[in-house]
């Protein structure tokens, strides 16, 4: 009886999507955008992308460069384990999922 109610309840609301990089919820009130896994301009045109928190992606972009990013990090797992990105990732895990702020660091060397 209490898992049908539980059942009900969870069919009444909508799925809110989980940010592919830091894995919080992204409400739909919250900046977010679609990130390239492969960038457009290395390949990457109609290729996979994943919804991601604004701050999460501003970050990947001020962190690594486009061809680091086609190389190297062409996958969640390869970023999540970015040094730079982890630290991003345990610092967001204490903010609420609507957070955002500016990048938390300089932008990348050229």
């Amino acid at each position: 009886m209490i898992r049908a109610l539980i059942r009900l309840m969870q069919e009444d609301q909508p799925e809110v999507p989980l940010c592919g990089l830091c894995g919080r919820p992204i409400p739909p009130h919250a900046r977010q955008s679609r990130h390239h896994l492969v960038p457009r301009l290395r390949g990457g045109k109609g290729g996979p992308t994943v919804l991601l928190h604004q701050i999460c992606h501003t970050e990947i972009h001020a962190t690594l460069t486009e061809t680091e990013l086609a190389q190297d990090y062409s996958t969640l797992a390869s970023l999540r384990a970015h040094p730079r990105l982890a630290k991003l990732i345990r610092w967001l895990q204490g903010r609420p999922p609507d957070f955002h702020s500016r990048s938390t660091g300089g932008r990348r060397k050229r």
